[in-house]
């Protein structure tokens, strides 16, 4: 199976800057497109940012121009730099893969456990 570990989180306060990863791991074979998403209480889950396998990113009109997504592929990793944070950016945050395991012919889509964000003084 794959993982999805993300790592990263915590508090901090509005203005200031935190440094999202996420590993993959386990029997991945093929790692496609990555991306995070957030989910804050009450609200329903938005699209952060995405990253295709060449660095082709996508980001949620909230969050352009703050956030930055990076990828390195070597490491099976995504990264999301959030710079100019706010409060509404408090939320679970979660890595999602789109991945084959070794012996595959399809492709999976994977999602991590999350990790939490907030943005408070």
């Amino acid at each position: 199976q794959v993982q999805l570990v993300e790592s990263g989180g915590g508090l901090v306060q509005p203005g200031g800057s935190l440094r999202l990863s996420c590993a993959a791991s386990g029997s991945a074979w093929n790692i496609r497109d990555m991306g995070w998403y957030r989910q804050a209480p009450g609200k329903q889950r938005e699209l952060v940012a995405t990253i295709t396998f060449g660095g082709t990113a996508n980001y949620g009109d909230s969050v352009k121009g703050r956030f930055t997504i990076s990828r390195d592929n070597a490491k099976n990793t995504v990264y999301l730099q959030m710079n100019s944070l706010k409060p509404e950016d408090t939320a679970v945050y979660t890595c999602n893969a789109a991945a084959r395991v070794f012996g595959a012919t399809e492709w999976g889509d994977y999602w991590g456990p999350g990790t939490q964000v907030t943005v408070s003084s």
